[in-house]
């Protein structure tokens, strides 16, 4: 996980639970580090400890997308507004799997990255809602 793609709020894994980004900051030997927060616990870890969280149909029925295709090749998940689609490939190369935004196609596997993408294309936090423990 490349810590340059890590923004605050963003969701993440540290030893098996799921964390929110509240900071990313560089000690003197210019290591990154993260502190990361959850309803139990708050601490400071370095970033390589952190995983990225592997968007599943769990976490998209969490952002509030809903079932709505499925077939033997694709599952189709949909937010209210039309525009936004998730497609997961059923097929071993993955290659229409990701989010799609007005009808383009952007790859995203991971839940920061989904994060990321919706606050620079709509200016406001996706998954404020989504409860951490």
């Amino acid at each position: 996980m490349n810590v340059e793609d890590l923004k605050i709020r963003n969701l993440v894994e540290y030893k098996n639970q799921v964390f929110m980004i509240t900071e990313i900051f560089q000690n003197n030997e210019k290591d990154y580090f993260v502190k990361i927060e959850n309803d139990i616990h708050r601490i400071s870890a370095p970033a390589e400890s952190i995983k990225p969280i592997q968007i599943t149909e769990e976490w998209l029925e969490k952002f509030g997308f809903s079932r709505t295709y499925s077939s033997d090749q694709m599952i189709r998940y949909e937010r209210p507004e039309e525009y936004i689609k998730y497609d997961i490939d059923l097929s071993p190369k993955k290659i229409v799997q990701g989010l799609k935004i007005y009808g383009n196609s952007i790859k995203c596997r991971y839940i920061h990255e989904f994060q990321n993408i919706f606050s620079c294309l709509f200016g406001k936090e996706a998954l404020t809602f989504v409860k951490i423990h």
